[in-house]
């Protein structure tokens, strides 16, 4: 039975697959918000040229966060990349571990939480007062939980305040 249960962690591997799926949906749409963002920036003011940049960075963002919870997650829960000598591999998905992975996603929606209230008050004229409020609420929500995560994962002592750099694995022969 121990072994079937190890063995049910390959059942992730579709979800990761997935998410591939959603960066190439991501790309798709920063291209189309590229293209739109060039085609009208000439005719465009400075607040709509701002908001259009935000928009990718915003999705960059979030494209960022899909492949950082693809490696990690996978890493940490299914199988270990075999990539050890390949001159691309990123550093820190040696160091990322689970708890790690929570404060940096929160990190993230924090960003992309900031970047949407920006946005909102790049066209504040435009919107409710309500709707402003909420999306500043909703932004300090996310701060707090993110302060609160980053709190608890160190005070539980799973986010030391300094950790010495892990050793790079060395390809093996």
């Amino acid at each position: 039975m121990e072994r079937w249960i190890f063995r049910s962690r390959w059942l992730l591997a579709p979800f990761y697959l997935a998410l591939t799926a959603g960066l190439v949906l991501l790309l798709v749409k920063f291209a189309q918000k590229a293209v739109e963002l060039f085609t009208h920036a000439l005719q465009a003011g400075s607040d709509d040229a701002i908001v259009g940049v935000l928009s990718l960075i915003d999705l960059s963002l979030v494209a960022n966060l899909v492949l950082m919870v693809m490696f990690a997650g996978y890493e940490n829960f299914v199988s270990r990349f075999e990539l050890a000598g390949h001159r691309d591999r990123p550093e820190w998905m040696e160091e990322i571990d689970f708890p790690e992975l929570k404060v940096k996603l929160m990190a993230s929606i924090v960003a992309i939480s900031a970047i949407h209230v920006l946005e909102d008050f790049m066209h504040v004229e435009q919107i409710s007062n309500r709707e402003l409020a909420w999306g500043v609420g909703i932004h300090l929500t996310f701060v707090a939980s993110g302060v609160l995560l980053a709190v608890m994962d160190r005070v539980g002592g799973h986010l030391p305040a300094s950790r010495p750099a892990r050793p790079r694995r060395e390809p093996e022969a």
